[in-house]
């Protein structure tokens, strides 16, 4: 329903469309200007961020794409109208993820994937292999879910705390930004945190390392490169088990 009256006003869509893409491409410009100062970053080189940047941002922008009208949760719990969903014969997190599905974040997507295409053209000194062509794809799709997950992690918190929208989304937002450097440039504490606690690195960092050939972080092995698709299902285990978890302690308002 929402993309059909997305798609009636075909002009209207074509332009927020292509404001979405260059909205999210001024963040790729910050990059391109400090390269225009600095011929490394942490020891990467342009073509090696624009390969991160792309990795994550298209990973996060088809999470965003499907589950971007999770943060009004808190909202919906607060003003009582998740009750609407509950009496409905279908998922409530699949009509709560549909309910004003905004078909303008593709130009994130498209956006994302130019990137990281540039940035697989101009990576010259990458020894592509049959392992790296199909962690690509991989990769991509597992911080996809990873990603999802966390969304709905946050959403499930918002049963109880209402208005922490924004923390939630630190998590979210702010990790896809995080991802987009280099790990190099990052202390060894929070690199640690983001494999063993919160495992963003999984999305991009650890298999893009593999694929540049380069070396991971300090304690952690290499083949942690391959678990992305593990931690993805594991991420969607616990997500599923808090939205559960949070549907059970809904009471609504009371009114």
């Amino acid at each position: 329903m929402w993309i059909r009256s997305t798609l009636a006003y075909r002009s209207s869509f074509a332009l927020t469309l292509l404001s979405s893409f260059l909205v999210t491409f001024f963040d790729f410009v910050v990059i391109l200007l400090m390269f225009g100062q600095v011929k490394g970053l942490g020891g990467f080189s342009f073509e090696e961020v624009a390969f991160l940047y792309g990795t994550a941002g298209t990973s996060f922008a088809v999470a965003d794409l499907v589950m971007g009208s999770l943060p009004r949760m808190g909202k919906r719990v607060r003003d009582g109208s998740l009750d609407t969903f509950l009496l409905r014969p279908a998922p409530v997190l699949a009509q709560v993820a549909a309910d004003k599905f905004a078909l303008r974040r593709l130009g994130r997507v498209a956006q994302g994937l130019l990137v990281l295409g540039w940035g697989v053209v101009l990576l010259d000194g990458v020894e592509w292999s049959v392992p790296k062509l199909l962690l690509v794809p991989v990769m991509l799709l597992s911080g996809a879910l990873i990603f999802a997950a966390l969304m709905v992690l946050g959403a499930s918190t918002l049963f109880w705390l209402q208005d922490a929208a924004e923390v939630t989304s630190s998590f979210t937002y702010g990790g896809n930004t995080m991802l987009q450097y280099p790990p190099t440039i990052f202390a060894q504490d929070l690199v640690r945190g983001v494999v063993f606690v919160v495992p963003l690195a999984f999305v991009n960092w650890l298999p893009a390392l593999y694929v540049l050939g380069r070396t991971p972080p300090a304690g952690i092995p290499g083949w942690t490169a391959f678990l992305s698709p593990a931690v993805a299902v594991v991420c969607c285990g616990a997500a599923g088990l808090a939205w559960r978890a949070g549907l059970r302690g809904y009471r609504s308002t009371g009114s």
